[in-house]
């Protein structure tokens, strides 16, 4: 989730309550093709006395409604009636977890004005609600691409997101902290208190909260992604240690060291099926303007330094970041592939299955919950960037749209992906509460 907008244009509204809409000093611009890519063109800063702000009111889906299927692929519920699910995890006999899951108590984000004002925006959107704090267990016994089932696996979380397995032990990243549970291949439900493994960067201000997790391919380690504590430093870098960064856990001990740095907000980390590399989604800076700076997918080095807040895309100096460190700006890697400006691209999963066609395989899917301060809107649906020799190999294709109405509202938004265990794309929609199931269509 994108950091609260520090202005805003309000408009009073006749019984005198201060209604966010959208407004902007910006242009409006449609260079967005010009933002994806391994090569993406970085337009100059834009200096304004006001941000945009282009918040999709959040509305959902009419009945039997949907989203937009690519051509020759087919979209159905996997599940319904859910309370802003998140994430998406697979376990190996195929059941399905979704964290239900939203913003933990952050006191000390919501003080003053414009901490009423950023929650005004957030409900707008649809992402001001009370965290259910439990994942859930779906269950297509059948295989007919729908869940029979639906039951709580696990309860009395602190806004939970990522989620990992490795042998008997169920890893939860909370907001704050990593729990252990013991887990048996059949279990639909964990009674067992959660044993802490290692906290995470968490209090009272705590801007992007979301904690996403993966497991080494040995199982020995595992690897949380924790946001920053600010769009770019301006609350001091005394509350960003440990923050906009991948770290590393031992799985046995806890221990924790910093793997990579100067990520803003990264998400989604994954495995790519032919290098082996770790990849996330990353959510960049905002307030530079329309078309900067683009959301990323990257390769994530060990020790590498990704640049924020000093420098934007390798080495490009954000000249309101103070003081400057051009010691670090000097040794920032250029990100691998532009994602497009303000998409808030949340989620990732390598296509590790052989139900898409062949030139499909070990590409991306992405899940970009969309803009809330460009004009025209980004984002608001699924991409696909195909991958070849470990990299990525071409342009990004739609595979879910329509979540945008012709009125500009939110009918869903896309957050965490998965592959099934049948190779199909499993999407959650946090405004329409539901698990989409994209499939190629039958012929």
């Amino acid at each position: 989730m994108r950091q609260p907008i520090r202005k805003l244009v309000l408009v009073v509204g006749v019984a005198g309550i201060a209604l966010p809409l959208a407004s902007c000093n910006d242009q409006e611009t449609s260079t967005v093709g010009q933002t994806f890519g391994p090569n993406p063109t970085l337009v100059a800063p834009e200096k304004s006395l006001l941000p945009t702000v282009n918040v999709a009111k959040a509305i959902g889906w009419a009945a039997g409604a949907r989203p937009v299927a690519a051509e020759g692929m087919t979209v159905n519920a996997f599940a319904d009636a859910l309370d802003h699910p998140r994430t998406i995890y697979v376990l190996p006999n195929g059941d399905v977890l979704v964290a239900e899951s939203n913003a933990p108590t952050r006191p000390d984000d919501e003080r003053g004005v414009m901490g009423w004002i950023a929650k005004m925006v957030m409900t707008r959107a649809g992402a001001y609600t009370t965290s259910a704090n439990r994942i859930t267990l779906l269950r297509d016994a059948d295989g007919n691409g729908t869940a029979e089932t639906k039951s709580t696996f696990l309860e009395g979380l602190n806004s939970p997101f990522g989620m990992a397995l490795v042998g008997n032990d169920f890893y939860v990243a909370n907001s704050d902290a990593i729990v252990r549970f013991p887990y048996r291949t059949g279990d639909t439900k964990i009674t067992a208190p959660g044993v802490k493994l290692a906290d995470l960067p968490a209090g009272p201000l705590n801007h992007h909260w979301t904690k996403d997790l993966v497991a080494s391919r040995d199982g020995s380690k595992l690897y949380a992604t924790v946001g920053s504590n600010s769009n770019v430093g301006e609350n001091g870098m005394d509350v960003e240690t440990s923050r906009a960064a991948v770290l590393e856990v031992d799985r046995i001990t806890g221990k924790t060291r910093l793997f990579a740095s100067g990520l803003r907000n990264p998400n989604g980390p994954a495995w790519q099926p032919q290098s082996g590399a770790l990849w996330v989604v990353v959510n960049e800076r905002d307030e530079l303007g329309n078309d900067l700076v683009p959301d990323y997918m990257t390769s994530v080095k060990d020790g590498g330094f990704y640049g924020w807040p000093y420098s934007y895309y390798g080495q490009h100096v954000d000249t309101r970041v103070e003081p400057q460190r051009p010691d670090l700006v000097a040794k920032a890697v250029a990100p691998d592939y532009a994602l497009g400006a303000h998409t808030a691209s949340l989620g990732l999963a390598f296509n590790t299955g052989n139900l898409f066609p062949p030139d499909m395989a070990g590409g991306a899917f992405i899940g970009q919950h969309g803009s809330w301060n460009r004009k025209p809107r980004s984002g608001y649906k699924v991409i696909f960037v195909p991958f070849a020799g470990g990299k990525p190999s071409g342009q990004p294709r739609d595979i879910l749209t329509g979540f945008l109405n012709a009125d500009g509202e939110a009918q869903g938004r896309p957050v965490g992906v998965a592959i099934d265990k049948s190779g199909a794309l499993l999407v959650a929609d946090d405004v329409g509460n539901i698990i989409w199931r994209v499939t190629p269509a039958r012929r």
